[in-house]
C-alpha cells in the first residue's frame, strides 16, 4: 500500500508495523469484513465494518440504537474506478440494517475525494471540520426483503469463491499433469 493510499484509508501516512497491528486488531466475533476477488484469487477491495457501543465512539449522538457501525474500505489500485468501494458500502449497509444498526458511519479526510462520492451517493449526511468529513447514513430496520438479500449476496459470495477457487486448482493441476503453459500466480 502506498503512502498516500494510506493516508487517504487511515488519515496519516502508518507504518507497515502500524497497519499489521490494525489488521491484527480487528475483532472477527464482532466486526465483519467483506472482501472483493478477481478470477485469479487476487484481493481486489477489503470493506471493514467496526461495530462498537455508541458511548465508545465520537458519534454517540447521531443514533438512539446500543451499537454504532463504522466503515472503511480500500480498493487496490487495480479495481479502482470499478465500483468495488461502492458495493462493499452497499453490503455493509444490508448487514447493519440486519444487525440493528440504525446509523452507519464513515470517518475520513475531506480530501478523500473516492470515500466523499461514495457518501454523496449513498445519500449520506457530511458534515465536514478541520480537513476531516463525517458521514452518517440512517438505516431503515430490518424486513424480510433485507434479510433474504443478505442470505443470498452471501451463498452467491461464497459460491463465487468456490469456483474461483476450483478453477484456479484445476488449471494448475493440468499444469502440472499435461506440462501445458505455467498458471498465472
Amino acid at each position: 500500500m502506498e503512502e498516500k493510499d494510506r493516508l487517504l484509508r487511515f488519515g496519516s501516512k502508518l507504518s507497515d508495523e502500524l497497519v499489521t497491528r490494525y489488521v491484527e486488531g480487528i475483532n472477527f466475533e464482532r466486526d465483519t469484513v467483506f472482501g472483493v476477488y478477481d478470477r485469479r484469487l487476487r484481493l481486489l477491495g477489503v470493506g471493514h465494518l467496526a461495530f462498537a457501543p455508541k458511548e465508545a465512539t465520537r458519534i454517540s449522538g447521531a443514533t438512539i440504537k446500543p451499537v454504532v457501525a463504522e466503515f472503511g474500505v480500500s480498493v487496490s489500485a487495480a479495481a479502482r474506478g470499478l465500483g468495488v468501494g461502492t458495493r462493499l458500502f452497499m453490503r455493509a449497509a444490508i448487514r447493519c440494517r440486519n444487525a440493528d444498526v440504525d446509523t452507519l458511519y464513515m470517518h475520513c479526510l475531506s480530501s478523500n475525494k473516492v470515500m466523499m462520492h461514495i457518501a454523496k451517493k449513498a445519500g449520506m449526511e457530511i458534515h465536514r471540520d478541520y480537513g476531516e468529513a463525517d458521514a452518517y447514513l440512517k438505516l431503515q430496520p430490518a424486513n424480510p426483503v433485507t434479510l433474504f438479500q443478505e442470505a443470498m449476496e452471501e451463498q452467491a459470495a461464497m459460491l463465487d469463491y468456490i469456483i474461483k477457487a476450483n478453477m484456479r486448482a484445476l488449471f494448475k493441476w493440468i499444469s502440472r499433469v499435461f506440462g501445458i503453459g505455467k498458471p498465472k500466480a
